[in-house]
């Protein structure tokens, strides 16, 4: 794939130079492909302004592909003991596999607030974006990341605040858009197998990136298995051996049909697969947009997903109803 990290004012072509039009990008008869919005305001580690009071951070090199943020509470120095560690969140954001970072100010401002919301550490991860590289390459280091998280299973891993403060038998996977497909697909390679003092407890998917037959997606992803290609349709077979014992999924009511659509039917055909795991939550955003939480911070309803995900975290049941938003039934069927 040839591309520009120019800024969208510098491509100077015409209609007639396009081959082909897809939602977040144009593939041009040259070979160029021309992301509208693949640049993004990064947000410095432990920027207070951008990030969230009370919550340190800090950037690392995972592999030759895969770097992090890491966020910390402040308070984890002092009330963090050796048999009350804190939960580990693993998570990747969205933007369509080709846009935004672990590093912008939206998503370093709402990582750090989950942080500060449901007292974890929290490591964010920079993955390989198309299409500089394509699909399955965020995969691959959505794999990777994990992997190194098991490193310190023992606490002699790279990263002392993991090694310190995380309790890896408390570990979530989460991600919205891209960032909750790249979750999903991890969680179910998860049952393959992690260091035994290494378990995966939860699944956290914001507005998952689900839908069969996806044109963009499979162009991305030139090794695809055709419409149904289980990592953009799960599969009841993966559904079955996620490898996790919670999930939470949430639906914005006013996303794209399809993802809405097939979000509400990931929690309902993971009940029906056979999962041998114990609960599976679905929440509703009513009257909202896809990751409209990003953009606007301090909207009720996005207070709400931060308090649901907490609560989530925590062992803490949902209210029918909190703030704005409705929480539909836990789906219990095990």
């Amino acid at each position: 794939m040839v591309s520009s990290n120019s800024s969208n004012n510098e491509w100077t072509y015409t209609e007639s130079d396009i081959a082909k039009k897809f939602s977040f990008f144009n593939l041009l008869k040259d070979g160029r492909i021309h992301v509208f919005t693949s640049l993004y305001e990064r947000a410095p580690p432990s920027d207070h302004p951008v990030t969230t009071p009370g919550v340190e951070t800090k950037d690392i090199t995972i592999s030759l592909t895969i770097s992090a943020r890491i966020f910390l509470p402040s308070s984890a120095a002092t009330t963090t003991t050796t048999t009350n560690k804190l939960p580990l969140l693993v998570y990747f954001h969205g933007g369509g596999f080709c846009m935004q970072s672990a590093f912008s100010v939206e998503y370093s401002l709402f990582v750090s607030q989950i942080v500060a919301e449901a007292n974890v550490i929290a490591v964010s991860v920079e993955y390989r974006l198309f299409p500089k590289d394509c699909i399955p390459a965020c995969y691959e280091d959505g794999w990777g990341a994990i992997q190194w998280v098991g490193l310190h299973c023992k606490g002699g891993g790279p990263e002392c605040w993991i090694n310190d403060y995380a309790d890896l038998g408390r570990v979530f996977v989460g991600g919205d858009s891209a960032g909750g497909n790249i979750t999903h697909n991890l969680v179910a390679k998860v049952a393959e197998g992690l260091p035994e003092n290494v378990r995966v407890e939860g699944m956290i998917l914001i507005h998952p990136f689900f839908w069969e037959g996806e044109e963009m997606w499979m162009f991305m992803c030139p090794t695809n298995k055709g419409p149904k290609d289980p990592r953009l349709t799960p599969a009841v077979e993966d559904l079955a051996r996620m490898g996790c014992d919670r999930v939470l999924v949430l639906v914005a009511e006013k996303d794209d049909e399809h993802l809405y659509e097939a979000g509400k039917k990931y929690a309902e055909n993971l009940i029906k697969s056979g999962w041998k795991g114990t609960v599976a939550e679905l929440m509703e955003n009513k009257g909202k947009e896809h990751i409209f939480h990003l953009y606007d911070p301090l909207d009720p309803e996005a207070v709400a997903i931060r308090q649901r995900i907490s609560s989530f975290i925590h062992h803490h049941h949902p209210d029918n109803k909190h703030g704005n938003t409705d929480v539909l039934p836990c789906l219990n069927g095990f």
